[in-house]
């Protein structure tokens, strides 16, 4: 695949981008659009042997495989196993989970560059596909390093990058940091991708603006919103704006994202799976907080669409 085409990413999410949530981005226009398989540990691929352990769908390609943690060989071997089914090959370097990092998995190796470049450097010579790293700022406000990663990326042979502009230790609190994202852009020569506080087209506008980076990639601010791939393709090619959904057209991806769920993982357990879902679809919602108080309790789809086709009742009379 050509990187060079590659200008929006939705970002790796872990309990949320399953495949009913990545394919229904296709269904509402993004085309180019690189999506991303949720993080997969690389222990349990080998455990396996079986890239089949991910579930995906033809429609979904481009289509991003992230891998997760700290064994060189064993980083190596998932590579090589998920490889045939992957537009990329992607490399976690970012998750702050403390659960991840305890593990020295994700973040934590920002705080051992000698590990992570045995690992992106055995990676690198064992497939062909493109590579790409996610990363952050660093550990901390003391320990940011992501320039040195960066280059360090950047000499093994990485084809692209993507920086959440936070440390580890901000989580996902606080601004993402976009003046660090700038000095990234000016101080390596492949790719680097934006994540963190996109959450409107307006965002994508000043950050590329403002950062001269290559792209977008953008994670929490896609939940809830399939329309919003599409709109940055839009403009990146058109330069047009197009307008954010309005909450009929929430409520009707809401319910093609349960419906989904429910092919998916069965009734019972994709109405429990939801349910962390219906504050993003229902913020725009004068009673939002009560609302999602009362779908939060319901065990049934057709409880659940009760609710949804009343608010779809009031909004048409409106």
């Amino acid at each position: 695949m050509d990187i060079k085409q590659i200008k929006v990413i939705q970002a790796p999410l872990a309990g949320i981008s399953d495949i009913v949530y990545r394919t229904l981005f296709r269904k509402y226009g993004a085309k180019d659009t690189l999506l991303s398989t949720e993080m997969i540990s690389s222990e349990a691929i080998n455990q396996v042997k079986d890239s089949n352990i991910v579930k995906f769908e033809p429609i979904e390609y481009p289509l991003s495989f992230q891998i997760a943690g700290h064994k060189p060989d064993i980083m190596m071997s998932a590579a090589k196993i998920l490889e045939n089914r992957a537009s990329v090959i992607d490399i976690n370097c970012g998750c702050p989970v403390n659960k991840i990092v305890k593990g020295q998995d994700g973040a934590s190796l920002m705080r051992n560059i000698p590990l992570a470049k045995e690992i992106i450097s055995k990676v690198r010579s064992s497939i062909k596909k493109p590579l790409s790293v996610k990363f952050r700022l660093g550990w901390s406000q003391d320990e940011k390093n992501y320039i040195e990663f960066a280059k360090m990326l950047e000499d093994i042979g990485v084809d692209f990058i993507t920086m959440h502009a936070r440390t580890r230790a901000q989580m996902y609190s606080g601004s993402a940091d976009w003046e660090a994202l700038k000095n990234l852009k000016k101080s390596v020569g492949i790719p680097v991708f934006a994540n963190g506080d996109i959450k409107k087209i307006e965002d994508v506008i000043r950050c590329i603006e403002y950062t001269e980076c290559d792209g977008v990639s953008v994670g929490r601010g896609f939940i809830g919103d399939f329309s919003f791939p599409y709109r940055i393709e839009k403009y990146f090619s058109t330069g047009e704006i197009i307008d954010e959904p309005d909450l009929y057209t929430k409520i009707k991806m809401l319910k093609e994202h349960i419906n989904g769920e429910i092919q998916y993982r069965g009734e019972i357990n994709a109405i429990k799976y939801m349910r962390k879902f219906y504050p993003f679809y229902i913020s725009s919602y004068k009673n939002a907080s009560k609302l999602r108080s009362k779908l939060v309790l319901l065990k049934t789809k057709e409880e659940v669409f009760e609710v949804l086709d009343g608010i779809l009742c009031l909004y048409a009379s409106m």
